[in-house]
């Protein structure tokens, strides 16, 4: 198997690529070779890309490969050349993602071990005693169990605002209606996932910022699923802390995340120990972005996150989103033509696609897909997001999750549907 580089502007303001058709399997312009694969049917087809996206672009393997062979000192920890050089690739990756999500102080940028960690912080460094969250009924478990814990060990109160997404006619305005009805109490913090991780349910940032301060609440995102493949500036959509995955839309390796933190916000640390400053004070100092991380970061992930942060603007997350809608809708059309089979909110278009079968649990249809062929990666069950499976009414036994990515055809979507087409009980091959 052999992956290339894409041939595109490297330039700040890329050229946008064509319009992406899902009724061809050609690369865009300029990608030819992107995803070559000698023996296509011999490598698994992999639609599980909203837990991890894979594969990665060979520009974020060269760069861990670079940080292992050529500079991996301690960043941070000392003056000699190679703790400074990593020190330089570590700054080099906030600057990168500061420009990404609308931030203006890269010092901002907290590196975190994943996005959970990222919420953990910023829903438990903000939130004091006695006060009052509000999440959205669609949010996944890093979101939905801090506050769970928090509220019940009598800290703080919790309530969710409704969003609509099983029902067609849902608008923005429904959205915001239901969210406006829940700050009519006082309210310290309100966090929930810009994207679904089960469903292409998505929500208006900018409008809930916007009402979030107007009655004086902090606003924080769970960008798992978007941070990559929606636009989001924090400063403009009035983000007080954005949670960001490395190993997901922006295509980095797992180890690494990200906690943005917006302007006047300073969440209580979670975690104490080393940083590199003021060793002989006994707490952790206030300077950014030091006081949340201490130990060792992990530099092999940030150097190849800073990569996958710049293909995914070179290619853009415009033509990301465009490519995974397409398909998403191809899929969830195909789908939706299969007796027994039932597609989760049919009226939404994204990249990932929810389903179940009559008469078969969500973890044998995943089993059966997998041992199909060469195999074909899907995720059964509640996806760690429970709250968010009872909004869209999925029965006992949860359901099945595709996901696309960047690197994804149609071929791969048509062996799904000719697998559940030929494999299932009651289906004719």
């Amino acid at each position: 198997m052999e992956f290339t580089e894409p041939a595109i502007d490297t330039t700040k303001h890329p050229k946008p690529f064509r319009r992406f058709s899902p009724e061809s399997n050609e690369s865009r312009p300029g990608t030819a070779g992107l995803l070559t694969c000698s023996g296509r049917h011999a490598f698994p087809v992999y639609l599980d890309n909203a837990a991890t996206s894979f594969p990665k672009p060979p520009s974020v393997i060269r760069a861990v490969e670079a940080c292992l062979e050529r500079y991996g000192g301690n960043p941070g920890r000392g003056s000699h050349r190679l703790a400074l050089r990593a020190a330089e690739e570590v700054y080099a990756c906030r600057v990168a993602a500061a420009d990404m999500f609308g931030l203006s102080d890269p010092a901002r940028v907290i590196f975190t071990q994943n996005t959970t960690a990222a919420l953990n912080l910023a829903i438990k460094g903000i939130l004091r005693r006695g006060e009052r969250a509000v999440c959205s009924d669609m949010e996944h478990n890093a979101v939905f169990r801090p506050l769970f814990r928090l509220a019940g060990e009598g800290g703080i109160s919790f309530d969710r605002f409704q969003t609509f997404s099983a029902v067609p006619e849902r608008t923005d305005a429904m959205l915001l209606s239901s969210l406006g009805h829940a700050l009519s109490r006082p309210t310290r913090l309100v966090v929930c996932a810009h994207a679904s991780n089960i469903c292409p349910a998505t929500l208006p940032l900018a409008a809930i910022g916007r009402l979030c301060h107007a009655r004086g609440a902090l606003f924080a995102v769970d960008a798992a699923q978007s941070a990559g493949v929606l636009d989001i500036n924090m400063e403009e959509m009035q983000i007080d802390a954005l949670a960001v995955p490395g190993h997901k839309g922006l295509y980095g390796p797992m180890g690494v995340g990200m906690l943005l933190l917006g302007k006047e916000i300073r969440p209580d640390t979670l975690l104490e120990g080393g940083n590199g400053l003021d060793s002989l004070s006994g707490g952790m100092g206030d300077d950014l972005p030091e006081r949340y991380e201490p130990g060792t970061l992990p530099l092999p992930a940030i150097a190849g996150l800073r990569a996958g942060i710049e293909f995914v603007r070179r290619v853009t997350p415009e033509a990301i989103r465009e490519k995974e809608t397409a398909l998403g809708v191809f899929l969830r059309d195909a789908l939706t033509e299969l007796p027994g089979v039932h597609v989760a909110v049919p009226h939404l278009a994204g990249g990932t696609v929810l389903f179940r079968a009559d008469g078969v649990s969500s973890e044998d249809i995943a089993a059966r897909l997998d041992a199909a062929g060469s195999g074909i990666c899907v995720r059964p069950g509640f996806h760690c997001a429970a709250l968010a499976h009872r909004t869209l009414g999925t029965p006992e036994g949860g359901a099945v999750r595709a996901s696309f990515g960047w690197f994804n055809t149609r071929r791969d979507a048509e062996q799904l549907i000719q697998s559940l087409r030929g494999g299932l009980p009651g289906r004719n091959g």
